[in-house]
């Protein structure tokens, strides 16, 4: 069943809120639930249905089916707990094309990584994009690990494999601009890499939100 407009729209906003402000982790059920977690205490329930969301947060509860109840929603989400997610430093910076985070971005080769560090977020990358627990990947060398991971010198040595054929770069071919972030639509869900923000009913844990998604979304879901 296809999610209708204005429903998908207020996921999008509250995903975006919620992984830019709070680093908490997400479990879903697999089914029409997902709860924010502080380590073992709730912060925000999201109950599924098909022409609107519940919002809960202790004793108080939101209907909602549109970005009207957006400000309420957020402000129900900070009574409970204040913000605690900090932005990534961004005096270092290595911007790709697109607005990725090159300098945190597990396939850059030129931002001083150790082999262990990557191999690190590589796992975190593989449990926050797995949709099964069977399909999470443990790499125990570097071999395995560039075998899903390859090198990227980054956009302007032509990117993963060095051929400028990433979709964000035919995008923006096609489209007359030499860059995506040249592009009049810039920035569009095409211009994401990382999982699209929306509602979801998986289990994907506070750090691996951190280092697997946010750095290759745009402005890291406005952190």
């Amino acid at each position: 069943m296809e999610i209708n407009p204005s429903l998908q729209k207020l996921g999008k906003e509250i995903m975006v809120f919620m992984r830019g402000k709070y680093v908490l982790d997400e479990i879903g059920n697999g089914n029409d639930e997902l709860c924010f977690y502080d380590d073992k205490n709730p912060v925000l329930t999201i109950r599924i249905f098909d022409d609107h969301y519940d919002f809960i947060s202790g004793d108080q509860l939101i209907s909602a089916s549109g970005v009207e109840k957006l400000d309420s929603i957020k402000a129900m989400i900070h009574d409970k707990k204040e913000p605690n997610r900090n932005s990534f430093p961004r005096e270092t910076a290595i911007l790709s094309d697109c607005g990725h985070r090159c300098d945190l971005c597990v396939h850059y080769t030129g931002a001083g990584f150790t082999e262990q560090f990557r191999m690190e977020i590589g796992g975190r990358i593989g449990r926050a994009y797995s949709s099964e627990p069977k399909e999470m990947k443990k790499y125990d060398n570097m071999q395995d690990f560039y075998r899903d991971f390859h090198p990227c010198g980054g956009c302007d040595k032509g990117g993963i494999g060095g051929k400028k054929d990433c979709d964000q770069m035919k995008c923006a071919r096609e489209k007359g601009a030499a860059l995506c972030r040249n592009c009049a639509e810039f920035p569009c869900d095409k211009s994401h890499a990382g999982l699209p923000p929306e509602i979801h009913t998986r289990k994907i844990y506070a750090d691996d939100v951190t280092w697997g998604i946010l750095p290759f979304v745009f402005e890291q879901y406005g952190n």
